[in-house]
This record gives C-alpha cells, structure tokens and sequence, in this order.
C-alpha cells in the first residue's frame, strides 16, 4: 500500500464494494430477502436507509449502485443545492447523505423525478424518516431500517482488515489478543466505522515490542478508544443494565444511580441509559404520576442534544425522579391485553355509529352521540360487539391514579 492510500482511513479503505464482502444486515441482504429480490429482478426504485452510524448504509448504497451498472451521483443534504440536480439523467441512482437535513424546497427539486423514474434515490439517514423526512418523499421509497453490527460481525471486519495486505493492515506485523477484538466490538456500539478507526490507531501508536511485533492488548483497545473498560465484559454489561431497570421498578434511587454512572463510566453511551429512563417512566409509573414519563423524555433530549457530563445532571434528575415516583404497571398490562386482543380476535367489524360513512342500517347501534354535545362525555359503545366488554385498562390505587374515576364506568348516559 502506497502512502497516499495510508493517508485514506482504515474504515474507507476497508469499504466492501460487493455483497459478498458486505457483513451484517441479514434482514434485509440476505438470500430472498425483500432487498436481495428487488436488485436481483431489477426492481429495485428509490428506498430509503436508516440506522446507527456505520452499520452500512451508504456502502449498501455504492454496492447496489455498482451492482446495476447504474449512473451513481452522490450529494451530501448539508451542502446540495438545486444547482446539483442539472446532471441527472435517466438510469441515474441519486445518493443523499443526511437526507432528513433536506427541507422541503430541495426535496421537491427531485419529486418529480422520482416520481416518473427519472431517477432513483437512496437516502441514508440516522434519523427514523417517518418523523424527520417530508412525507411526499417517504411515501414514493421503500424504507429499510439498518441494526447495530453485531459482536461477531465486528470482530469479523476487524479480522478482515488485519489480513488484507492490500486495502487494510496485512503488511503490519500486528497480533491483536482476542479480549481486545472483543472489546473494539462492545465499545464500538455496532458501529463497524468506529471500530476500524480505534484498530488503525491502536497499530499505528503502539510501538513494536522485543520479538519485532505491534502487539495489541486489551489495554491498548481501551486507551484507543478513550473508555476504560473497568472489567466490564458483555454479560456483565447486560447484567448492570438489568440491576438499573430493576432498582428504577424497586424504587431503590441510590442503587439506580450507582448502576447508571457504572455503565456510563464503563463505555456505555448515556442514550441506552435514557432511552430504558423512558420506557420504564411508563412501564412501571405509569398513570400513578404521568410527570415521570415527561421529565424522562425531556433528559433523554438533554442528553440527546448536550452530552456528557452536562446532560448527566438531568438524566440523574429524572432517574431519582422515576424512583421516587409512585408506581403503577396498568399501562403496560393495558396494552399487552389489547395487543392480544388485536391480534387474535376475530371481530373486526367497527360499530355501524362510528364508521366512516355509516349505513342508513343503525344496525341496533343508534346514531353516533357527539359527546361535546353531553358537556363531554356520553356513554356509547365504541368497541366491536364481541368485545364491547372488554376492560384493558384497570387504574391502580397508587398516586394519582387512584383518583382516577373512568368515564367509561360512570353510567352517565
């Protein structure tokens, strides 16, 4: 490898450009899978990719592109402007990096060529596209949601580029011991590109030993990356977050606290901590105190948009919150009856008083009662008829759910 090429990273240099080479995302490239069966056929259109950074999203883009022999134009959302859709022409593939910073004007410089085929768009996005992207441009693509590389697919990467003499580190007299491998994998996140970036600074810095070998250790992995693993293996990584989860439902603040700064000060990134705030704001408090889910969704943003150590002080403001809070798991048992209900009941027949453009047939049912007609609220039946008695949602006597009175029990007509 000539010196220009080591000054282009690990990670780019290392990029598959075929599908054999590609690793992970098996629900989506795998044999017969919707995406393998639509570039297999050629009917691929434009689609969209999301996910965590360095899952592959933009290299699953350049290979389909090479694939089909394609004219393949890539623009990055931060810096395209209108000028930059003038050289596209039929058979085109258009690769849009950051597709959610597109606002609506740039989006509809290329609706319509879309539309009628003229081009075909790849968007790669860490955001969901349903939430961040306009909805005229999700509407024409296929949208396909990228997971977290797995351990084994980024010990298998980083293995790769250990071997290849050509593209990656094979010419470097480098043994990396195995607890390292696996230490790149658990603090890369699933991220192939951060994990390649640590190994090439990892060879790159530490010196050669007496036998004339870079050897890197466990050590050298966790100095590359910047997070000390404090003996912190993947089941102990699981374990930790499940002792979290648990002391958030037990009340137990302090426990909580401690196990939230164990896994930040281990590596863990503070999103995984917030993000499990969240869900158990509404698993186990539910309606008991709905402040708890609010003032957990407002530190999973703080942490989201300041980072650490700033964006510590609200999520530990949250955490003694949930935990403090009184508990209630009426939400989650609701839901789980209704799910049940939704996928095994038979009766889909919506009442004849709350269908759309009802029947001149009441059906027994009546006309539908305008509740703000009734100060609010009136008494009708809203479920099918074999389930209209069915009760999902059962206050607890907790909090403020125990003040809760259903209107759906009054008996007001």
């Amino acid at each position: 490898m000539d010196n220009l090429n080591r000054r282009i990273p690990l990670a780019e240099r290392m990029r598959p450009t075929t599908f054999e080479d590609f690793v992970g995302q098996e629900h989506i490239v795998g044999k017969n899978r919707l995406l393998y069966r639509a570039i297999k056929f050629g009917t691929l259109g434009s689609c969209i990719f999301y996910g965590p950074p360095g899952t592959g999203k933009t290299t699953l883009a350049n290979i389909i592109a090479n694939n089909l022999k394609a004219n393949f134009v890539k623009l990055n959302a931060v810096t395209s402007g209108v000028a930059d859709k003038a050289m596209l022409g039929i058979d085109t593939f258009l690769l849009l990096d950051e597709c959610h910073r597109w606002n609506k004007s740039q989006s509809d410089c290329v609706l319509e060529a879309i539309e009628d085929g003229s081009i075909f768009f790849i968007g790669s996005t860490t955001e969901n596209p349903y939430t961040s992207m306009t909805r005229a441009i999700v509407s024409r693509c296929r949208v396909f949601e990228f997971k977290p590389l797995s351990k084994n697919d980024i010990v298998k990467t980083l293995k790769k580029a250990l071997a290849d003499e050509d593209k990656g580190l094979g010419n470097m007299p480098v043994i990396c011991d195995e607890d390292a491998f696996d230490y790149f994998a658990f603090a890369s996140g699933g991220d192939a590109r951060s994990a390649l970036n640590s190994l090439e600074l990892a060879v790159m810095t530490t010196p050669l030993g007496k036998d004339r070998k870079i050897h890197v250790t466990k050590e050298v992995a966790e100095q590359s990356i910047d997070r000390k693993a404090l003996s912190i293996d993947e089941n102990m990584f699981y374990d930790f977050l499940s002792a979290f989860c648990k002391s958030l439902r037990g009340s137990d603040t302090d426990a909580a606290l401690y196990y939230a700064m164990r896994l930040i000060k281990a590596g863990c990134d503070p999103m995984i901590i917030a993000r499990r705030l969240v869900a158990h704001s509404s698993e186990d408090v539910g309606m008991a105190d709905s402040n708890a889910m609010l003032l957990a969704t407002s530190a999973m943003y703080a942490v989201e948009k300041m980072g650490a150590p700033e964006g510590l002080i609200p999520l530990c403001h949250a955490i003694i919150y949930v935990c403090e809070a009184e508990k209630s798991n009426s939400v989650v048992t609701a839901m789980h009856f209704a799910e049940k209900d939704a996928e095994f009941a038979t009766d889909n027949h919506v009442p004849n008083h709350l269908k759309n453009h009802p029947s001149t047939n009441d059906d027994g049912h009546g006309r539908y009662k305008y509740p703000h007609d009734y100060g609010g609220y009136v008494k009708q039946q809203y479920l099918p008829d074999s389930l209209k008695d069915r009760v999902y949602y059962k206050p607890s006597q907790n909090g403020r759910e125990k003040n809760l009175v259903r209107k759906k029990f009054r008996g007001d007509e």
